[in-house]
């Protein structure tokens, strides 16, 4: 089976879920799932344009839907606070239900278009940023896969048993690749097989720190941006590698080298951190540890989730709901933040 066509099938059933999620909601059902409130997070937000070959679409949501949802969450009661001010609203409870913004790798596009929603709106968000990609350092490897596998038709590699060669005449072969790569930079020393990734890019004229280049602010861009009053930066690594699979050491200098160079650059310590990828396999109870050691006030992942009174014993591990490309309807948003969905699947 492609993987195109199981993406498709998953979406489908997706959406449906969601579809089932907000008509409980608005009947009232599992209305205690809604908990205090909820961190929703982004990555890209721009008009769309497609592009030859989009396995990443789930990172990137319009700005008409972004001004969709915060006029969803207004209209629902939410009130819409900053990263830092949680931690109070979850030892407090009883008081309005909040909503807080985060956008994860600092993309330029969040400045060019997410800003001007949030400003109209007054709502205030919480960029994180990448040392490696804001300095040019370090690449997105899944940017420089997508346009890669995208301008191809066949491509050779070694995931470990010597060089193979791989047909990519069709999308569905494309999408095919793109998990192929993806699970052997998961299942390897990352950093080895990003630069593997990186070189096999270069020999096929694609430059990766290009890439990053066009798409991400660099120091200057995120200093402006930062002196915006309803901004704010939160650290998120040098390398953005899975912190789960660093020693206790390089994990803590990841987390604490990138808060040193985001105070240098405004003179503002972060309080706030987000872990790379986020997800259950990229983040340990360890992790969790580090950042609290580290005098991070929260540190988020993306494990979905709602937020109440239980989690203030639990900021540096904090769930969020993610605005997914995929699912770009108002309803949509009503059923996430109902906390529904998570709470039949048991989060």
């Amino acid at each position: 089976m492609h993987a195109i066509w199981r993406r498709d099938v998953k979406r489908r059933l997706i959406a449906g879920g969601l579809d089932v999620a907000a008509l409980l909601a608005r009947a009232g059902v599992l209305n205690q799932a809604r908990g205090n409130g909820a961190i929703f997070t982004l990555h890209h937000v721009r008009p769309h344009r497609p592009r030859p070959l989009e396995p990443s679409m789930h990172l990137e949501v319009t700005p008409e839907f972004l001004e969709a949802a915060i006029v969803r969450l207004a209209r629902e009661g939410y009130e819409f606070v900053p990263l830092s001010e949680i931690p109070s609203r979850l030892r407090s409870p009883g008081q309005r239900r909040f909503a807080a913004f985060t956008l994860d790798d600092g993309y330029r596009n969040n400045a060019e278009h997410a800003l001007p929603v949030f400003a109209r709106h007054k709502v205030p968000f919480t960029v994180f940023a990448t040392r490696g990609f804001a300095e040019r350092t370090h690449s997105l490897w899944w940017e420089t896969l997508a346009e890669l596998l995208g301008r191809l038709d066949e491509v050779s590699f070694d995931f470990g048993d010597g060089f193979e060669r791989l047909d990519l005449s069709t999308e569905a072969r494309k999408f095919d690749a793109f998990d192929r790569f993806s699970h052997h930079i998961a299942g390897r020393d990352e950093a080895a097989a990003v630069a593997e990734l990186d070189q096999l890019a270069r020999s096929h004229g694609v430059d990766p720190l290009g890439i990053t280049a066009e798409l991400v602010m660099d120091g200057e861009e995120l200093r402006r941006l930062a002196a915006h009053p309803l901004a704010s930066l939160g650290a998120h690594t040098i390398s953005h590698r899975a912190i789960s699979r660093l020693s206790a050491e390089e994990a803590a200098r990841e987390m604490r080298q990138s808060a040193d160079w985001l105070e240098e650059l405004t003179g503002e310590r972060p309080r706030t951190f987000a872990f790379p990828y986020g997800t259950r396999e990229a983040v340990l109870a360890r992790d969790e540890a580090i950042a609290r050691e580290l005098g991070f006030s929260i540190a988020v992942t993306t494990r979905p989730g709602t937020l109440d009174g239980k989690n203030a014993d639990r900021l540096t591990g904090l769930p969020r709901i993610s605005l997914n490309g995929y699912y770009q309807q108002p309803r949509h948003v009503s059923a996430l933040a109902s906390g529904i969905p998570f709470a039949i699947g048991g989060r």
